[in-house]
């Protein structure tokens, strides 16, 4: 399937449920056993692995250290606001620039490559990350990580809303989560997202229609870097603490299996029923036992052996099978009162 192929919506039905289902989550999540701070906690993830699916899904570069890059949102949205600024948007907008220049810089020296390559790459400069931020302890606080990140109030000069509650702060972040789906839905079925999909498919051909393939790859990484770095402030205002283990490469890590499960080769929404399932199967499974990521991690081989679409691929591949399906057969009124059903010329396969 052509990810960014035909003309798309405006607002599409599996948009406008997504965010209705998340809307409506105060009203029925703790009827169903859950808490309102695991809503919370899959959006964040579902805007990361939408931003992540953008370099994986749509262009088809694989990063296996992407976690380097929700983390550095997440520090620097604390030292912001501990160093240089309390107020929200500064931090917030703050942080999204140093991830996105970062993930720019990163960019500069990775694009070139190709396949197996770039990926090892992306894994070197995601240590590189990790490491600074484990070993910087005057800045980062080493292993402690950042503490005491408070959860600021969002004023908009006429009025401020507190976002100390969890409510408050999961529709702040609904807000946020909604414009960034938005955003990458129109970005996907834009002309960019069509020449992204165009190097997807194949990089040597799109370089001879005339496109700078170089070009495209470093933007599409740094955008990725970018919404990533948004997740991992929103992270940090969250937990109201940044650790270096957002950094690792087993983050980075359970953000391919979330887009890879929910199916984000194969459709845009891929990446939010990854998320959802991959911190609800954690939740869930964690109940009844501590080795839940043993269980995830052999759905994950199983759905990877057998459909490699994922989640998202087997809805598809059902709805096709629908599509596909013949109507049944009418009855002649002859076969309806029990008569003889005349003979066609020609034998079955003809009279089908």
């Amino acid at each position: 399937m052509h990810l960014a192929a035909g003309r798309a919506a405006l607002f599409p039905a599996p948009l406008v449920l997504t965010l209705g289902l998340l809307l409506s989550t105060p009203l029925w999540v703790a009827q169903v056993g859950l808490y309102q701070y695991l809503a919370l906690e899959i959006m964040i993830w579902m805007m990361f692995a939408l931003g992540f699916n953008l370099l994986l899904g749509f262009t088809g570069l694989p990063s296996f250290g992407h976690g380097a890059y929700f983390g550095i949102g997440a520090y620097a949205f604390g030292l912001l606001q501990l160093k240089v600024w309390p107020n929200l948007w500064f931090d917030l907008v703050g942080a999204v620039l140093v991830a996105t220049a970062l993930g720019a810089l990163v960019a500069l020296f990775i694009s070139h490559r190709r396949g197996i390559y770039y990926a090892l790459l992306t894994i070197a400069f995601g240590q590189v990350f990790w490491f600074i931020a484990n070993k910087w302890h005057t800045v980062t606080g080493g292993e402690d990580g950042l503490l005491n990140i408070k959860r600021l109030p969002a004023d908009f000069g006429f009025v401020s809303f507190s976002l100390a509650d969890n409510n408050a702060l999961f529709y702040f972040c609904l807000a946020v989560f909604g414009l960034v789906l938005v955003g990458l839905w129109r970005l996907v079925h834009s002309p960019l997202g069509r020449v992204l999909s165009a190097i997807k498919q194949n990089e040597t051909r799109a370089a001879f229609v005339g496109y700078d393939v170089w070009l495209y790859k470093w933007l599409a990484f740094t955008l990725s870097a970018g919404v990533a770095g948004l997740a991992g402030a929103l992270f940090a205002m969250a937990q109201q603490s940044a650790y270096p283990n957002v950094m690792s490469l087993h983050n980075s890590g359970f953000v391919v299996m979330m887009v890879l499960v929910g199916g984000g080769l194969v459709s845009f929404w891929g990446p939010v029923i990854g998320a959802a399932f991959f911190i609800l199967a954690r939740d869930l499974l964690g109940v009844y036992t501590e080795t839940w990521l043993l269980w995830y991690g052999l759905l994950f081989m199983a759905l990877v052996i057998f459909k490699p679409d994922g989640i998202a691929g087997i809805w598809q591949g059902w709805m096709e099978a629908r599509r596909r399906r013949p109507p049944p057969a009418s009855r002649s009124p002859n076969a309806a009162v029990g008569g003889p059903v005349p003979l066609v010329q020609g034998g079955a396969d003809e009279a089908v």
